[in-house]
């Protein structure tokens, strides 16, 4: 969401100046150009060649910078968004009073894109009168303030003033201003990952699904402007920022939270390489090996986009993913109509480089109007992308 994005991030003095050299590594990483402004005693903090390495752009300081000069107003039209993290109780008071003294305080005034300011200071100074005001005037000046933390502060004492985290600030940006709007408003229940059902307390029955493919719809939807709630079975990967996650284990349990989430949600992306049977029974205790062989008594699982495809209202849209190794098409157009589904994401194991544990894929679209859409093999988050906007027009139709 933030690739190709101008940040210019104001650094000021204060001891959490370095958690700015964190948060200029995530903006690059993130894709974003960053430029990078500090004040003359912010160089006590955090050194300005670090910076400069890190966003690939020199660091500017001062005004005039021997026979040059940093044009102020240009680089404040140059960003998409001004961020001054950390900001000091000073720089703070000059802000808010319009003072003008350093080049930082010269683009902040003269910025014609959205500012945001990431306060930093030990609770006493958080809390009093003065800086109170300051924060309501900058405020009033449809700045955008991110609230301090609570926790260790430089001084020792424990309390509020803490700048927020460089995470938790890259989080701020996105959803503020780099998401998109063709989902605002929408809710989205997407399941991803395999379901583990229990044989003994060391045991269980599984598959290869590594959860990617559904993570990355997760985040597409999200990026979209969705509100998203991801229940996800035993995977390994981490957390989407803005993303709601349960974690489940067996197909019992994500059933049961498939089927609570689909009440309020408009999309249901059910990805999921979810177990079709589970045993009968679990021991209690650990199978011992022993000569002979071992059977399984064994029943279905619930099936869930079958169970959604029950009690699917109007207006709701409702994705299926099939994976087949015959008889593709066919088995997943019968998928399509036997689940009620608006969508079904066919994955076809005869395709190379595609499927569990890849970081690629290859998937066909059908529809139940009869509309087939192919991908080609493209990175699991192109396909998310793709998936993603072929619901947008499903969705726009439906409300037509």
């Amino acid at each position: 969401m933030l690739a190709g994005k101008k940040i210019l991030l104001g650094i000021t003095g204060s001891i959490a100046a370095y958690k700015s050299i964190l948060l200029v590594r995530l903006l690059v990483k993130a894709g974003a150009e960053v430029r990078v402004i500090i004040t003359p005693g912010a160089k006590d903090f955090v050194p300005p060649l670090v910076l400069s390495t890190l966003s690939g752009n020199k660091v500017l300081v001062d005004l005039f910078d021997e026979d040059s000069w940093s044009n102020h107003v240009m680089l404040g039209r140059w960003a998409d968004v001004m961020l001054i993290a950390p900001l000091s109780c000073n720089t703070l008071a000059k802000m808010a009073n319009g003072q003008c003294d350093n080049l930082l305080l010269a683009v902040y005034l003269s910025a014609t894109c959205p500012v945001i300011a990431a306060p930093a200071m030990d609770e006493d100074m958080w809390r009093h009168p003065a800086t109170r005001a300051n924060i309501l005037k900058l405020e009033g000046y449809s700045n955008h303030v991110i609230n301090v933390g609570t926790g260790e502060l430089a001084s020792g004492l424990v309390g509020e003033g803490r700048m927020a985290e460089p995470e938790q600030i890259l989080q701020y940006l996105t959803n503020q201003f780099f998401r998109g709007t063709a989902l605002r408003g929408k809710r989205a229940v997407v399941t991803a990952g395999p379901t583990y059902e229990a044989i003994d307390p060391v045991r269980f029955i599984g598959n290869h699904s590594s959860g990617k493919m559904g993570f990355a719809i997760a985040e597409a939807l999200y990026r979209q402007g969705a509100e998203v709630h991801l229940i996800a079975g035993p995977v390994k990967l981490a957390h989407i920022a803005g993303v709601k996650r349960t974690d489940v284990t067996s197909a019992g349990q994500m059933h049961s939270a498939a089927r609570e989430a689909f009440k309020d949600a408009d999309i249901a992306v059910m990805s999921a390489a979810v177990a079709d049977y589970t045993p009968v029974e679990v021991a209690a205790e650990k199978i011992k090996k022993t000569d002979g062989g071992l059977t399984l008594n064994l029943h279905k699982t619930r099936d869930i986009l079958k169970s959604l495809g029950e009690v699917k209202a109007n207006g709701q849209l409702l994705v299926g993913f099939a994976l087949e190794t015959n008889n593709e098409k066919e088995n997943a157009l019968q998928k399509l109509k036997q689940k009620n589904a608006d969508l079904i994401v066919l994955n076809s194991l005869r395709d190379s480089n595609a499927g569990f544990g890849y970081d690629t894929n290859k998937v066909t679209i059908f529809d139940k109007e009869g509309n087939t859409f192919e991908t080609g093999l493209l990175s699991k988050q192109q396909v998310a992308e793709e998936i993603v906007q072929i619901i947008i027009q499903k969705l726009h139709a439906k409300t037509i």
